[in-house]
């Protein structure tokens, strides 16, 4: 059976609503465009955009300790560079990133939205060419659906993918075969890609992102029952190119043959 990318998701801001898309287009060494573009630090964050660096996600507001913001729905149009953002079906603000007052209106939203969990008035981060992802290095997160069914099997309860906040979802590979393409090539569609390492899985996973309930211990059931808290893996992009849902997968030993 092919092994074929299923879904493909990017997160322009850190935490929040995932963006569901049919293509994108990769280059060597970076991650997807626009996917975790930014961020929302705490207050006590002393991210300097004019002097980015990598920081731990403790920095910022996240769905491991903020389960309040898988409640709302953000909407990310990267053409204007305005982020919409709504809570139970009603729109809480609007604004153009671009600006002073965009960027103010967002972080006084999060302000009264977060309280206390800010620790002081959140920032809206950003710096050219920074990507705030969870890996000090640019990668695509990507997990088998097959490796999601067996943790299912094990709760018994179906799982959101969503959960797991990843790149690329596969179709048609076994349950945790990708861990076996640490270290090495595979290409998806246009793209070649190089294994990084197996992604640790936290307590973001228990949050359901419907509800914003937290009501799993995922990273319990990993371990008891597969002695790992591992799902999914970091790749890094080796070849560019463009990739689209329904892209055939190459993995390493059928890649070695062409």
């Amino acid at each position: 059976m092919a092994i074929t990318l299923d879904q493909i998701y990017r997160y322009p801001v850190k935490g929040l609503t995932p963006e569901p898309l049919a293509e994108i287009r990769l280059t060597p060494g970076d991650g997807l465009p626009q996917d975790r573009r930014f961020a929302l630090g705490l207050g006590t964050n002393r991210f300097d955009p004019a002097a980015p660096a990598w920081m731990p996600k403790d920095n910022f507001l996240m769905l491991r300790k903020n389960e309040e913001l898988a409640r709302l729905r953000a909407r990310f149009d990267a053409a204007s560079g305005v982020l919409a953002i709504s809570a139970d079906g009603k729109e809480q603000v609007r604004a153009d990133l671009g600006s002073a007052a965009g960027r103010a209106a967002v972080e006084d939203f999060f302000a009264a939205y977060m309280g206390e969990a800010a620790q002081g008035r959140p920032r809206l981060l950003e710096a050219p060419g920074h990507m705030f992802s969870d890996n000090a290095r640019k990668v695509v997160s990507i997990i088998g659906l097959a490796s999601l069914g067996a943790l299912a099997a094990k709760v018994g309860r179906a799982l959101d993918p969503r959960r797991f906040r990843a790149n690329f979802y596969l179709a048609g590979s076994a349950a945790f075969e990708e861990f076996d393409w640490i270290g090495r090539d595979f290409a998806i569609g246009g793209v070649k890609l190089r294994g990084f390492k197996a992604i640790r899985r936290c307590a973001a996973t228990n949050v359901d992102p419907e509800s914003g309930v937290r009501d799993l211990n995922l990273p319990l059931a990993l371990s008891e029952n597969f002695g790992h808290v591992n799902m999914g893996i970091y790749a890094e992009v080796i070849e560019g190119g463009a990739v689209s849902r329904g892209a055939t997968l190459l993995p390493p030993d059928d890649l070695q043959q062409e």
